[in-house]
């Protein structure tokens, strides 16, 4: 009865414990590095978290849809509801976190006015990073479109490029590995951050702190409201993690709360 009793006992704790466990995908900086930052914080609530490194901005989300991963960090709102509507998903946001101000760079000109005609401009090949890197271009004066508001522009809504610029459209994570084959190319900051870019000072254009785009912590409804995924939405918020993305990006990322 006693060795019953234990075998219970053992297999309940080792149930409770597992359902403590909570493993999140995220690209590499800044997110996961805050992920990392806040394991201790979570430790200490008896939370275990694990975190998957991935380079691309698709199978994130796929693998929390099917249930293969309980949340990722790395995307903002308007690329989940675009990702939501294009695959049929209904990811949901849990919490901001943070933003991070989109930039353009080059090796080839220090100001965006010594564009020559013609230069090639590469942009990230997804709608939404897509249309923001578009937004950035018209505001900084380079080009005009259409609707300086729609966050899905794409180069067909270009309505003045006075330098006949060349627009490519590429995957987001490949354009610091092309920075030194085109003349201005947009990065997201996570994969600048990556590439050693600083983009407080390399960036020769880049958004405000006002940008729309936070980045977000996502769930699933089922598992949008446990007690993992809130305590780690609540330490992703923390002061503790504000300071943090403070003193380590010096601006290059921003908490957003």
């Amino acid at each position: 009865m006693k060795k019953l009793l234990a075998l219970v006992l053992a297999t309940a704790a080792f149930t409770a414990h597992a359902a403590d466990k909570i493993t999140v995908a995220a690209t590499a900086v800044p997110h996961a590095e805050i992920l990392e930052f806040v394991k201790p914080l979570l430790a200490k609530q008896g939370v275990e978290l694990e975190v998957k490194v991935f380079t691309d901005y698709v199978q994130p989300n796929v693998q929390v849809a099917e249930k293969r991963l309980d949340a990722n960090f790395f995307q903002h709102q308007p690329y989940l509801d675009e990702f939501n509507k294009g695959k049929g998903t209904n990811l949901v946001s849990v919490a901001g976190v943070h933003v991070e101000p989109f930039g353009a760079y080059s090796t080839k000109v220090k100001k965006l006015a010594d564009l020559k005609e013609g230069a090639t401009v590469a942009i990230p090949n997804d709608p939404t990073n897509g249309g923001r890197a578009l937004l950035l271009l018209d505001r900084a004066g380079v080009l005009k479109l259409k609707d300086n508001k729609n966050i899905l522009a794409t180069s067909r809504d270009i309505t003045q490029n006075p330098k006949k610029l060349k627009v490519r459209e590429l995957e987001a994570a490949t354009l610091p590995r092309v920075l030194n084959q085109v003349d201005l190319a947009l990065i997201n900051t996570n994969y600048a951050l990556e590439a050693k870019l600083n983009p407080a000072k390399d960036a020769l254009a880049i958004e405000g702190k006002q940008s729309p785009y936070v980045n977000i912590l996502v769930a699933r409804p089922d598992n949008k409201d446990s007690a993992p995924i809130k305590k780690l939405a609540a330490a992703l918020t923390s002061k503790e993690v504000k300071q943090f993305i403070e003193q380590k990006y010096k601006g290059a990322v921003v908490p957003a709360f």
